[in-house]
């Protein structure tokens, strides 16, 4: 073990001893003379053969011999502290690789290295996360969840070769506009995720709704208690739905947008009487019933009349609004494989992450 764990040192050192070189070249040559004798003895650990080399005893005499002369006593037990501390070098860096291989593959597959918590991964996209808040009880349990990760990257390989046709999914969502024929893009966004808020103006400004077919497929994230990450996002995607399940208010004007449409621009794009953004309001400041009597207002401001209001505040309290929250959950957990919203499916790939324009 000794051997392995002066390998592993002397690789690491390599880095500093690379820029001392440049100065002092014969630091240099008598570190690549060290490294290569403990190559020898490394390769040969490594493939359970016999160090012939003796390289590990060399470096345990060297450092035992000094204190030998000094404190007898002391030479056994920092020879069992050098062997524990070789076995935790290897020990720890082993992990470290094994660790490095998983969050490697975990963004290639997820898009994210940290499968628990998307949003703590600074090499994957920028997304509202959708965690996995189990904690670990006991060594046993954390041993599971460690392993069910490894299920979780694996299983979403086939994610990578599938065919990503909008077609393929069977989401129920709002449009724009009235639309016929196959949608070009499906975007799963959350009301008070503020990534996607930033997506949602970047979509806007590049013209990503008008010059595509887009089924935009509101996602209220929840925990797997049944806990929502944003607190009134649950009941702004009930009137989002309920509403688009209503229909137009019977004024409604020619070639006017969708009035769902319309609630989810005012929500990112508009700010109440305070300069305050809507988005923050609702979720941030609002309790369920401020937020749902403001919902209310908006539906008279875009042209309902009382009798379509009321309609739609029981259709949005409705077990069929409830059961299509619960598909778009399990199509977006269990089939879709995302980790993080705002996701968007178009040109034939699933994309996590803010919009970005090309």
């Amino acid at each position: 073990m000794v051997c392995i764990a002066a390998f592993i040192i002397l690789l690491i050192v390599g880095v500093f001893v690379a820029f001392i070189s440049i100065f002092k070249p014969k630091v240099g040559k008598k570190y690549l003379k060290t490294l290569k004798r403990s190559w020898g003895c490394f390769g040969k650990r490594i493939t359970l053969q016999k160090c012939e080399t003796g390289f590990g005893e060399d470096v345990k005499n060297g450092i035992l011999s000094k204190v030998a002369a000094k404190k007898p006593k002391l030479v056994k037990p920092l020879s069992i502290g050098i062997e524990i501390a070789s076995i935790l070098i290897v020990v720890i860096t082993a992990w470290s690789l094994i660790e490095g291989v998983k969050a490697g593959l975990a963004l290639w597959s997820l898009g994210t290295c940290n499968v628990k918590h998307a949003s703590a991964c600074t090499l994957g996209a920028e997304v509202c996360s959708i965690d996995d808040n189990t904690e670990p009880q006991n060594l046993f349990e954390y041993i599971g969840l460690w392993f069910s990760d490894w299920g979780e990257i694996f299983g979403a390989f086939p994610d990578k070769f599938r065919d990503w046709s909008t077609s393929n999914f069977d989401f129920v969502g709002i449009t724009k506009q009235p639309v016929e024929g196959d949608y070009d893009a499906i975007d799963i966004f959350d009301p008070g995720c503020e990534v996607c808020l930033t997506s949602f103006k970047a979509q806007l400004e590049s013209g990503f709704f008008d010059n595509k077919k887009v089924l935009l497929v509101p996602f209220p994230i929840q925990d797997e208690s049944g806990k929502f990450k944003f607190a009134n996002s649950e009941i702004i995607v009930r009137y989002i739905l309920a509403s688009n399940k209503f229909g137009e208010p019977r004024d409604a004007k020619d070639g006017a947008d969708s009035v769902a449409f319309q609630i989810i621009k005012r929500i990112y794009t508009e700010k109440d009487d305070e300069k305050r953004n809507w988005q923050g309001v609702l979720n941030d400041i609002y309790s369920r019933e401020q937020t749902e009597e403001t919902l209310t207002k908006w539906l008279k401001e875009f042209g309902y009349h009382s009798d379509e209001r009321e309609k739609i505040k029981e259709l949005a309290s409705s077990e069929e609004i409830t059961n299509a929250i619960t598909k778009n959950n399990n199509i977006v957990v269990n089939d879709i494989h995302a980790k993080g919203i705002p996701t968007t499916i178009y040109d034939g790939r699933k994309h996590t992450g803010k919009f970005e324009v090309k």
